[in-house]
């Protein structure tokens, strides 16, 4: 199976990575200035479970090459738009598209491009971060893909990339609820980024400071607007949420609180800004509100004090 990774940056760098390691043909397509790292250096990825330097045959938008059975869309939500363009001539009448994108709304706009039968749905649980060399580094032990068919089937091609993916250290697994999993892993993100972004600290010390209330308020909240769209939050998973955003000494953070603090662009209109905009009404979500302005209020002085070129 021939696999094109768009974007070889954290998420992206690292199951295409593990994939390239465990021999199966990936490609990287990506921007000049990563290929020509990649070049220099090899993909590198630093992992307690199991580092990885290895050459990474990459192509970038000018050059994408033939089409390709798989393609793992890896970029970050607010940069969709520009990678479609980018990947496009990669897809072929039989290629699969598997996003791996916080939220729900990218799978309309794929959907539309391309069509919903080329689409399948994806989520990843893995907390990783680019290095000073453009190494990946891997935070803790969590490295999982999960994705499935959006209507619950068991396909051919879903057997096809099972053994694309079997062996390849990291855990992969076929669903059948996938567009459930893909909800829940939507309220469990919005919660955490909405909590640790507001008060710019770890679960532990947002605990520790008697805040365990307001996790689980907020966690409320956007379990709320699951169930006001269609989608109810299995009691299993809300209970392991709360657990998380509960647990005294918890080092967790969102990875958009690293953007905030490393003065990068966030997601927060497509995590939390598109899920508010679902709710029955925003005045029922004070804190996700409250969450969400914070947010935008520091996107806005962000623009400001660094226009585009």
């Amino acid at each position: 199976m021939r696999t094109l990774v768009v974007g070889a940056g954290a998420v992206g760098g690292y199951f295409g990575g593990r994939l390239l390691d465990a021999g199966r043909d990936v490609t990287f397509l990506v921007r000049p200035q990563r290929a020509a790292e990649l070049a220099r250096t090899g993909l590198v990825i630093e992992s307690r479970l199991g580092n990885v330097r290895h050459d990474a045959p990459t192509v970038t938008a000018d050059a994408p090459g033939e089409t390709y059975d798989l393609i793992l869309l890896s970029c970050k939500a607010y940069d969709l738009d520009d990678a479609i363009p980018s990947f496009a001539p990669a897809v072929g009448p039989r290629t699969a598209i598997i996003p791996f994108l916080n939220g729900m709304r990218h799978l309309d706009v794929l959907d539309a491009r391309f069509g919903a039968p080329r689409v399948l749905g994806g989520l990843c649980f893995i907390s990783a971060t680019r290095g000073p060399r453009g190494e990946i580094v891997h935070l803790n032990e969590a490295h999982t893909l999960s994705y499935g068919e959006r209507d619950g089937a068991r396909s051919p091609r879903m057997e096809r990339i099972a053994d694309a993916f079997a062996g390849a250290n990291f855990d992969a697994r076929a669903s059948d609820a996938i567009l459930q999993e893909m909800w829940e892993k939507w309220v469990f993100i919005a919660a955490g980024a909405g909590l640790t972004c507001l008060m710019r600290a770890t679960v532990g010390d947002i605990v520790a400071a008697g805040g365990a209330d307001v996790a689980v308020g907020l966690l409320d909240e956007c379990a709320t607007i699951a169930e006001h769209a269609g989608v109810p939050i299995r009691p299993p998973a809300m209970e392991r949420s709360r657990a998380t955003f509960t647990a005294p000494g918890s080092t967790l953070a969102a990875s958009m609180l690293r953007d905030v603090e490393s003065g990068g662009r966030t997601e927060a209109h497509h995590v939390i800004g598109e899920l508010l905009r679902l709710a029955r009404d925003p005045r029922d979500c004070p804190l996700l509100r409250i969450a969400l302005v914070h947010l935008e209020s520091y996107e806005a002085r962000r623009a400001r004090e660094h226009p585009p070129n």
